[in-house]
């Protein structure tokens, strides 16, 4: 059976930690949409892990590790990835494996992703510029290439040829790139990356037929999904359990838990409406306090208090069947603490939440007031310990989106997980 983990807002949940946890205890660890956009920090015995395309699951020895085949790869980056991890001593020898249906993301698509963004001026959608949506755009097209294409090497080279040529009809002399040598790249990737590929199809197929336990691990967040969330704000997959069934071709009759991870309040990077968001010392003090510096980009993100019309919103989308509360500890010292229970638009409140950005843009938040906790709740280890206020609030959450709230993070390690 299958256990997914999935982020509820707008990513930067700390997905990765819950991975990491419950990795201990599944056989396949499994990504199934975006690229190396991702980006998850895992702590483990002191050591910290930055993963973007690689699935958590490396850091536990016994665990294998699929690349799905509705993810982008970036070659280059699951390389450098690879190595640098390894050089933490983490052995990957015969764990990570990658679909042979995957599409690649090429320099080529990382250079236009910028042109393309730079093109929106104010309007640009924040977008990580890693090639994530060139990818995509040619995959819809038809005229992506995918991992298999590079052993067939003629036509692999004319393919990629081929799309460098319509990018420079498109964008002239602002397309600084050089295909001749990212070909040479490509003729070392046609051995080194082979070992690693794999038909993903046959290999979820087996892995369910021998009783494995599967976890698979959410990139990016419901609200940056393809269609359901805050288009175009968005990324270019679909990140819900929707790109999860098609990612891996994996039965929903096989999936026995949805784990949403929601954030104790409510981040987001790059533009689009955000109706909690605070530009005043609550936001400064969630901002520099819960270090919310995106691990892929390293740019600040934008900080406010827990939106619960959102995650209600997200979990009508993905039926979470429990959730993981992420960062309590970052409210601690507050003295007091808002959730957005509701919006208003004209003095009318919305029945949910809205596709019309030019309706969110005008939102006005309903707001639950509860009292904030002196007690500090960083590293405790049991729910009775919690401070009361604490568990008022989580108990507020649970009521309200009306799924259980299992776990609940107070700190960076894997050992900061109170379980209820």
């Amino acid at each position: 059976m299958a256990t997914v983990v999935l982020g509820t807002q707008f990513g930067d949940e700390g997905k990765g930690k819950l991975v990491d946890i419950l990795c201990s205890e599944a056989d396949v660890c499994a990504r199934s949409a975006g690229g190396n956009n991702a980006g998850h920090t895992i702590v483990v015995n002191g050591i910290t892990y930055d993963f973007h395309i690689l699935p958590s699951g490396l850091v536990n020895p016994q665990c294998l590790n699929l690349i799905g085949s509705g993810v982008v790869i970036h070659v280059p980056s699951f390389f450098h990835e690879l190595e640098t991890i390894q050089k933490k001593g983490l052995d990957t020898t015969d764990r990570i494996f990658v679909s042979d249906r995957a599409h690649l993301v090429f320099d080529l698509h990382q250079k236009v992703d910028g042109l393309e963004e730079n093109a929106l001026g104010t309007k640009e959608i924040g977008t990580t510029k890693k090639g994530i949506g060139p990818t995509y755009s040619t995959k819809a097209s038809r005229s992506g290439i995918r991992v298999y294409e590079l052993f067939h090497w003629e036509a692999f080279e004319k393919k990629l040829r081929g799309l460098a040529v319509g990018y420079r009809k498109r964008y002239g002399d602002l397309l600084v790139y050089d295909v001749e040598e990212e070909l040479e790249c490509y003729k070392v990737y046609y051995e080194t990356l082979r070992p690693y590929v794999v038909d993903a199809v046959l290999f979820v197929q087996k892995a369910f037929n021998a009783n494995k336990r599967v976890l698979v691990e959410g990139a990016n967040a419901l609200m940056l999904d393809i269609d359901y969330g805050t288009y175009p704000y968005v990324t270019s997959s679909n990140t819900g359990i929707g790109g999860v069934i098609t990612g891996l071709a994996i039965s929903p009759f096989k999936i026995k838990a949805i784990i949403g991870v929601v954030k104790a309040y409510t981040t987001r990077v790059g533009g689009g409406p955000f109706p909690t968001e605070q530009l005043n010392k609550i936001g400064d003090h969630l901002q520099s306090i819960g270090k919310e510096f995106g691990v892929t980009t390293g740019r600040k993100r934008r900080c406010g208090w827990l939106d619960l019309v959102i995650v209600k919103y997200s979990t009508a989308v993905n039926h979470y069947t429990a959730l993981n509360l992420t960062k309590l500890d970052i409210l601690d010292g507050l003295s007091e603490i808002k959730v957005a229970i509701g919006y208003k638009v004209d003095g009318q409140e919305l029945e949910s939440f809205p596709a019309d950005l030019t309706v969110l843009a005008r939102a006005e938040p309903v707001y639950k007031t509860f009292p904030g906790w002196s007690t500090p709740t960083t590293k405790l280890t049991s729910w009775d310990q919690l401070p009361d206020e604490a568990k008022s609030y989580i108990m507020f959450i649970e009521d309200f989106i009306g799924v259980p709230v299992e776990n609940i993070g107070v700190g960076p390690g894997r050992e900061h997980m109170v379980t209820r």
